[in-house]
């Protein structure tokens, strides 16, 4: 509000306030009061310049502004007044009738007299004032309105207020010196409307604040009279927030709002709304403690403003502001509620009114539809009323996306029409599985989920939330009320981790997630963890692998670790090493073993182990698997056998000397075990004895042969020692005469094979074994040999024969005196062709038995199909009169 000009100008007469107690300090009231200042004289002459009526019951709208307009033209009696002219002030509300006036007489004592308010009202200069607390409890308010409307704007304007906060105030205590007093500088406007702040802390609000205004204009400092307060009973709250309107499940308005947080006190509400329809308008104004009110009878088509104000509950205070009005209106059709949310499982219900033409239509003519395409059956209904009605959906499934649609369409019907509106209905499927593990160190337990099995709603949060009980599960977990959030991150492969840090190990941890959607929220089934039933300790360390020497076992050490105390069983894992290990699995239940051997193929490889680890009792979850272990190649054992061997003999006839080579295989790792690191050539003689040579890694030795028999063996050697099982030759010049092979053929049977076959004929001699022997003729190749069992007539070398060169063949018989003769052929069987067809018939044959086989079950299949093409047509005697008498059982041997 504008100041008017007689408050200017009674701005610039200087009033001095006396005061000798605080009991005469003016107690702040939670409503607005009024500062009044008037000159002293009874008479109130000279408060009006000539021509002005000194009346006051003539001081109507009129008059001020006679007074306004004869003040204007005379600046020169306000330059005249003196700037210790003292005023009466004081304060008062609508309650007062009376106010204390304090004033200095002539000899300068303070004097006390009662002065009737209206007369304050009508003559004096007026000031509303309130003051207050913010709702954030740290900043204390008081706000300075003038009431008249032209104030003087030729001055300089400003008010302090100067106050002092007390622990105690006293019954009868000294004034507080000036110095005691702090000064604020008050905000004012252009209107003269002051707002001057005080901060307080909020651990002085049952303090009394004492304070006073000190006016400055024109060089003249005026003083109001002392006022008093404790700022905790003049909290002024913020107005309600979140106001909201909507239609229950019977068929209610309710309206609610969210108390303001910062209040430490229960607050009380003041509702006024208005309802607006086509057959009423009413209005009301209720108080209420509670954060909501149900407005009943509702009617479609009816429209509702609301506000709603706050204020302390049990003591004083100040009225908050009017919320923002809110205007609601019902629609033709109300269905309530308009919208749920729900999970797979449940039953659910709406209710409806319908309102056609109108007019509104009866509980009982109402029909219900879902997605306009399927008739609820009426069983499903229920009368609530006159005009409300109801259907529930039993054990409901969960929703089916539509494209854009989320939801099921419900829609209240008339018999014979449907509404537009409808409402919606969503059910998700809220099984989310939440797992967790507790690491190794016993110090965290991480638990995760994933949203793609439910169904994801735009609006939608979903939050994990738990409850620790002290010790252990319950049998069945359920929600409990007193819940904790828990922070999930999103990873990558789209889980949400949760991380509990520190864990109690005993504990419970009761978890479920929760979707919170504007509709409501939904949890899903609760789940009960222990931290130490689902420990995931590390893997296990220092493991080991190796090939142990002599026994050639896999064998495989470990060390468990420290958590958890419980016993353990271990799973090791092994295969040969290589890009795609094919790995084999070994368990291990004896919780003290830290090893274990396992017989592997391959001694001589390199196998890749790893350890893995988990508890004894079947709880918690493998542990990762440890680090991989390799083997290293190593002789285990000595070579099983020596090489294989055969013999080069060339004849010198001028010296009378056979100088023999004896030619062999390198040995397999496998029959090594693992290596060889020389070879041993071992003679024996009957005048020599026995000796033996070192021929190194050479598969060639070449050595004299001189006597009528000399035995060798070729030894293999590695780190562990000689082979045992030997392959040995005798070289006896009676024995290359002995003859036991009658004959030898040999023919092609392609570019790669060539058959072999030969006679014996009877010996006394003790045969070992043969050894063929084949090169091309007229070259100086080296020759290829096989050692052959001795009970084999027949054999097939495999090999790449060129068809026009022409082959040796030789087969030496070998017995334990010596070798015998060889038979050599030098050309392929002239019989060959023969031979080479009997081999086709290897082939041929089974394929024409395959095929007569294949044309028998042809044959017969054709005759069942013309038996039954043939019955098919024939007719049933029984059913036919002309069929009667023929003989149908002669047609069928024919066939």
């Amino acid at each position: 509000m504008i100041c008017p000009k007689f408050c200017v100008a009674l701005l610039h007469w200087e009033f001095i306030y006396m005061i000798t107690a605080f009991d005469l300090a003016y107690p702040i009231t939670p409503w607005k009061f009024k500062l009044s200042c008037m000159p002293p004289n009874t008479t109130y002459d000279f408060l009006f310049p000539a021509g002005i009526s000194k009346n006051t019951s003539n001081l109507n709208g009129h008059d001020e502004v006679v007074v306004e307009t004869e003040l204007n033209s005379s600046g020169t009696y306000l330059s005249n007044l003196s700037s210790k002219t003292t005023f009466h002030c004081c304060f008062w509300s609508k309650e007062d009738n009376n106010c204390s006036v304090h004033a200095d007489n002539i000899a300068g004592k303070a004097l006390v007299s009662t002065v009737n308010s209206l007369v304050f009202q009508q003559i004096g200069a007026n000031w509303n004032i309130q003051c207050w607390m913010k709702e954030d409890l740290k900043l204390f308010i008081c706000y300075m309105e003038s009431l008249f409307k032209n104030p003087f704007k030729n001055y300089n304007f400003k008010v302090h207020l100067l106050y002092v906060l007390l622990e105690v105030l006293e019954e009868s205590p000294l004034l507080p010196q000036k110095g005691s007093f702090q000064s604020v500088q008050c905000n004012c406007s252009a209107r003269e409307c002051c707002e001057c702040h005080v901060p307080v802390s909020a651990a002085k609000l049952n303090y009394t604040l004492l304070m006073y205004l000190k006016i400055t204009s024109g060089g003249v400092v005026f003083q109001s009279p002392l006022m008093s307060v404790q700022p905790i009973n003049v909290v002024k709250p913020d107005p309600p927030l979140g106001l909201h309107m909507e239609i229950t499940d019977t068929g209610n308005l309710k309206i609610s709002w969210s108390s303001p947080t910062l209040v430490p006190f229960q607050l009380q509400y003041q509702v006024k709304y208005s309802e607006n329809s086509t057959t009423i308008v009413r209005k009301a104004d209720e108080i209420v403690s509670a954060t909501s009110l149900l407005v009943d009878s509702v009617l479609p088509g009816s429209s509702y403003e609301v506000q709603v104000r706050g204020k302390r509950l049990d003591g004083p205070g100040i009225w908050s502001d009017w919320s923002t009005p809110l205007t609601f209106t019902t629609q033709d059709v109300i269905y309530f509620p308009p919208k749920i949310l729900t999970s797979v499982g449940s039953n659910i219900s709406f209710h409806c009114i319908y309102k056609n033409e109108n007019k509104i239509v009866s509980s009982k003519k109402i029909v219900w539809w879902m997605n306009l395409a399927e008739k609820i059956p009426p069983s499903q209904y229920d009368v609530v009323g006159d005009h409300v009605s109801k259907v529930t959906f039993p054990n409901m499934n969960a929703t089916k996306p539509r494209g854009k649609f989320t939801y099921d369409a419900v829609y209240c019907c008339n018999e014979h029409e449907c509404h537009h509106r409808y409402a919606e209905l969503y059910v998700i499927d809220v099984n989310i599985n939440i797992s967790c593990e507790t690491d190794g160190y016993l110090t965290k337990m991480t638990c995760r989920w994933s949203t793609n099995a439910i169904q994801s709603l735009v609006g939608s949060t979903l939050q994990l939330r738990y409850h620790r009980s002290s010790l252990y599960c319950s049998d069945v977990p359920s929600v409990h009320p007193i819940s904790e959030p828990k922070d999930c991150q999103l990873q990558r492969d789209g889980f949400y981790e949760c991380v509990f840090q520190p864990i109690f190990l005993l504990s419970g941890y009761t978890m479920w997630i929760r979707i919170n959607h504007p509709l409501g929220s939904l949890d899903s089934p609760p789940t009960c963890v222990i931290p130490d039933s689902v420990v995931k300790p590390l893997p296990p360390s220092s493991v080991k692998a190796e090939i142990t020497a002599k026994i050639g076992l896999l064998k495989v050490s470990w060390e468990k670790p420290v958590f958890p105390e419980n016993n353990l069983q271990f799973q090791i894992r092994y295969g040969l090493s290589g890009k795609e290990v094919q790995w084999k699995i070994y368990e291990v239940y004896d919780a003290k073993l830290k090893s274990a051997s396992l017989p592997v193929p391959d001694l001589c490889a390199v196998y890749a182990v790893q350890v893995r680890c988990k508890r004894l009792d079947g709880l918690g979850y493998w542990s990762n698997w440890s680090t991989p272990a390799y083997t290293v190649v190593m002789d285990v054992k000595v070579p099983i056998r020596g090489p294989e061997f055969w013999r080069i003999i060339n004849e010198d006839a001028t010296k009378k000397e056979r100088n023999i080579t004896l030619l062999w295989k390198p040995l397999m790792k496998n029959d090594s075990l693992c290596s060889v690191r020389r070879y041993l050539v071992k003679h024996h003689t009957s005048h020599h004895g026995t000796w033996s040579e070192d021929v190194g890694n050479h598969t060639k030795f070449t050595f004299l042969w001189t006597e009528q028999a000399h035995s060798v063996t070729v030894l293999a050697v590695n780190s562990i020692g000689a082979s045992s099982a030997n392959f040995n030759l005798t070289f006896s010049w009676p024995m290359s005469k002995v003859n036991i092979v009658q004959s030898l053929s040999a023919y092609p049977l392609n570019s790669s094979c060539v058959g072999l076959s030969w006679l014996l004929s009877p010996s006394n001699y003790n045969l070992m074994y043969f050894i063929l022997e084949w090169k091309i003729l007229n070259e100086d190749n080296e020759i290829k040999w096989l050692r052959i069992p001795s009970s084999v007539k027949k054999y097939y070398i495999h090999d790449h024969f060129i068809p026009i060169e022409k082959y040796q063949f030789s087969l030496y018989p070998i017995f334990m005196e010596g070798v015998g003769k060889p038979k050599i052929i030098n050309s392929f069987t002239q019989d060959g062709e023969k031979h080479r067809n009997d081999a086709g018939l290897y082939v041929i044959v089974p394929i024409i038995i395959s095929s007569s086989i294949l044309l028998l079950g042809t044959l017969l299949m054709s005759h069942q199909r013309m038996k039954k093409l043939f019955w098919e047509d024939v007719p049933n005697p029984k059913n036919c009169s002309w069929a009667q008498g023929l003989n149908f059982q002669k047609r069928t041997d024919i066939l």
